[in-house]
C-alpha cells in the first residue's frame, strides 16, 4: 500500500514550504531574508553566532558613525612636538596601538601615530636628541559624523585604515572610530588581554603606583584605598583635582590630595581624563 503523502506532519509542512518559498526567487525585502535566517537557523543549517552576525553586518547599514565613536572628551591624543619623555607615559598607560597626533586644539589634526612607529626613535631618547613626529605618523583619515558604518567599514579594508577622527558639521573633531568599534556592532565584543584593565577605573601597575581614571567616583576611590576624601563638593576625583589645581591642568602637573599625589596623563581643554597616582601612605593590596 502506498504511504498517503496528506500526512506529512504539519510543522514539516510548514518550515518545507518557508524553504521553498524563501528560494523561490531571491530575497527582496530585509523580512525576507531575516525569514530565511530564521528557517536555516530552525533546521540547523546555521547556528546561533552565524544568525547574529549576519543580523550585525545587516544592521550597521543603517547606522552612523557618531552612535559609536569615541566622544571627543574621551579621546586619548598626543601633541605634534611633546617630546618622547612625555610621550611613552601616555602609551604605557593607556594601551592604544595607535593615537591622532593634533598641533594646540583637538581641531588641529596632524597624523595617526602608531605606537610600534616609535620603536626605532628609542635610542635617540638616550641619545638625549629630540625626535620629530611628522617624519612618521600617518595620514589622519577624517569621516564625517553621519558616515554609514558600513561604507566606512569597507573603507577602512580597501585603505587598510584602522582608525578615523570624526569631524562634525563645522569641521571640529568630534571624536574617533576605529575599525574594531565597527567590527563589535557585528559579531559582538572584541576582547584582548588589555580590555579587562582597561575598564578598571583604578589599576595598579607596580608597587605604590596607580593609574586612575578621572571620572572615578571618590566613594569608590575611598573605599579602594581605605581613604577619606570628601565627596560633599564633587563625586568624582576629576572634580576634586580641579579644585586642588585651581585650574585646567595639562599634562604632566601634579598635585596632592591628602596622602596622594597626582599626575594628570591625560586631558583637554575641558577636563582630565587619566591620571597616574603614588600613594605615600602604605600599599594596598
Amino acid at each position: 500500500m502506498s504511504e498517503d503523502r496528506s500526512s506529512t506532519d504539519p510543522s514539516e509542512k510548514s518550515w518545507i514550504e518557508k524553504i521553498a518559498h524563501a528560494f523561490s526567487s531571491e530575497p527582496k525585502t530585509r523580512e525576507d531574508l531575516l525569514e530565511m535566517l530564521a528557517v536555516a537557523k530552525q533546521n540547523e543549517v546555521i547556528d546561533d553566532d552565524a544568525v547574529s552576525i549576519v543580523e550585525g553586518a545587516m544592521h550597521i547599514s543603517d547606522m552612523q558613525a557618531r552612535e559609536i565613536m569615541v566622544p571627543r572628551p574621551q579621546m586619548v591624543v598626543v601633541k605634534i612636538n611633546q617630546p618622547l619623555s612625555e610621550l611613552l607615559p601616555i602609551i604605557v598607560d593607556t594601551g592604544h596601538s595607535r593615537y591622532p597626533v593634533i598641533g594646540d586644539t583637538l581641531d588641529d589634526v596632524h597624523g595617526i601615530l602608531l605606537s610600534k612607529d616609535l620603536l626605532p626613535l628609542l635610542w635617540q631618547k638616550d641619545k638625549g636628541e629630540e625626535i620629530d613626529l611628522s617624519t612618521i605618523i600617518r595620514p589622519a583619515t577624517l569621516v564625517p559624523e553621519s558616515k554609514r558604518l558600513n561604507v566606512l567599514l569597507r573603507d577602512f579594508r580597501e585603505k587598510r585604515n584602522h582608525m578615523a577622527v570624526v569631524i562634525d558639521e563645522y569641521g571640529g573633531a568630534a571624536g574617533l572610530i576605529t575599525i574594531e568599534d565597527i567590527l563589535e556592532q557585528i559579531v559582538g565584543d572584541i576582547e584582548d588581554e588589555y580590555d579587562e584593565d582597561d575598564d578598571l577605573p583604578i589599576r595598579k601597575i607596580a608597587d605604590n603606583d596607580y593609574v586612575v581614571q578621572a571620572l572615578t567616583p571618590i566613594e569608590d576611590f575611598n573605599e579602594y584605598f581605605k581613604a577619606q576624601l570628601s565627596d560633599e563638593e564633587f563625586d568624582t576625583i576629576g572634580g576634586l583635582l580641579l579644585k586642588a589645581f585651581g585650574h585646567l591642568p595639562s599634562r604632566n602637573e601634579t598635585t596632592r590630595l591628602d596622602d596622594f599625589e597626582f599626575k594628570v596623563v591625560n586631558a583637554d581643554n575641558r577636563q582630565i581624563h587619566l591620571l597616574r597616582m603614588r600613594h605615600n601612605r602604605h600599599e594596598v593590596n
